[in-house]
């Protein structure tokens, strides 16, 4: 199958200059990477501070606003910025920048501040208008541009919109769905995107980096993997019968670590800008290797949607973060000591919060400040180091 890649096209720098030709806003990765580190690490010390009893003024950090910003807040921004980026290159149209980016990156922000300080119907209201108003504009170009091959993402995005509103219906007591559940239906969505874009680009970033390496693209065991895993998915949010689950869940774990494994990740050793893309994908399948157990009532839930929102989920975006920001911004394509110690950070931020979601002793709390404190650090080093190239002109002068 083709490999996506997500490299820029050349086009010529524009001569006007305005605010909104600020370069923060020649692209979507610029803004949105950069709001999502920034609430990634203040979100998260904030939601501890009320877990251990602190600040009891803000009321509306509860369980469901930490569920709902880690994936509609934090995780929606980044998946955005990097489509906005790709689909440049996918259709050679632009996707949203200047003016119209920095409205939808307000409309982000709004968001953000309804939930952690709004009445629960406004802050609904204001939050679910991000995502109708950034899928639109990617739809367009794509639809425009006859790019069929990646449509389905709209499908998707489109399905996080239906997600977010039964999250807030069922906040707001107007439907009686488990807010947990619907969380735990969003993570499993993003694992989708996961599962289908990192299928596109770890192998080629690979092959590119390690020409030795020659991962092997099956199309045939990428669409029953994609397959095993949507259905283990449906079966955990619809509750089938719990050995059906755990059978479905371990077979889509097996599959994609096949997957995985056919991509040579043992090549990657001394390549930190890959090897943190094929060790954030390998906790997929640990995931589903929990869900599993978890049907089973083996280990709790929380244990293996923690695992997929913090390794997968935060290992992706991080190792995204840093090479798309690189890229396009006329970077070498090379990490040093800053990028691995955010890696490192986020791995061990992983492995603590899974520790705390089995351990019901008194080492709870202390591998959860563990793991709040090696995520928010991890945060805080990428906009100490990345922030400045986000903000700044590319050092190629291309435009983007």
């Amino acid at each position: 199958m083709a490999l996506t890649t997500i490299d820029e096209p050349n086009v010529s720098r524009p001569g006007k200059s305005s605010p909104t030709h600020h370069p923060l806003w020649a692209l979507g990765f610029r803004p949105f990477y950069m709001l999502a580190a920034a609430f990634a690490a203040v979100s998260i010390p904030l939601w501890l501070a009320r877990y251990f009893g602190q600040m009891p003024g803000l009321t509306n950090i509860t369980i469901n606003w930490h569920m709902h910003e880690m994936v509609f807040g934090f995780a929606i921004a980044v998946i955005i910025g990097f489509l906005f980026t790709a689909g440049r290159n996918w259709t050679g149209l632009w996707t949203p920048r200047r003016g119209y980016l920095a409205v939808l990156a307000g409309v982000w922000l709004a968001g953000r501040i309804a939930m952690l300080t709004a009445p629960a119907l406004i802050a609904a209201l204001v939050d679910i208008l991000f995502l109708p108003l950034a899928a639109w504009p990617m739809y367009r170009v794509l639809q425009r541009s006859g790019n069929k091959r990646n449509m389905f993402l709209i499908g998707l995005l489109s399905l996080l919109t239906t997600v977010n509103i039964l999250f807030h219906l069922a906040a707001l007591g107007w439907i009686t769905t488990s807010t947990v559940l619907i969380i735990q239906a969003a993570i499993l969505i993003v694992v989708m995107i996961e599962s289908v874009i990192g299928g596109r680009v770890i192998p080629g970033f690979t092959s590119s980096t390690v020409p030795t390496a020659k991962p092997i693209v099956n199309s045939k065991r990428d669409r029953l993997t994609i397959a095993l895993t949507a259905l283990a998915s449906l079966a955990w949010i619809f509750t089938f019968p719990p050995r059906l689950i755990a059978a479905l869940a371990f077979a889509a774990a097996c599959s994609q670590l096949l997957r995985l494994g056919g991509w040579r990740p043992y090549t990657t050793l001394h390549h930190p800008l890959l090897w943190i893309l094929h060790l954030s994908y390998a906790w997929i399948p640990c995931g589903f290797i929990l869900i599993a157990l978890a049907a089973l009532q083996v280990v709790p839930a929380n244990s293996a949607f923690h695992v997929l929102a913090i390794g997968s989920m935060a290992g992706l975006i991080m190792g995204m973060m840093t090479r798309t920001t690189l890229g396009h911004t006329g970077r070498p394509l090379k990490a040093g000591r800053n990028e691995v110690l955010m890696y490192v950070l986020i791995q061990i931020g992983v492995v603590a919060r899974f520790c705390a979601a089995i351990n019901t002793t008194g080492l709870r709390d202390g591998a959860l400040v563990v793991a709040a404190a090696s995520w928010s650090t991890a945060f805080v080093f990428f906009l100490i180091i990345y922030g400045p190239y986000l903000y700044r002109p590319r050092l190629d002068g291309k435009e983007g």
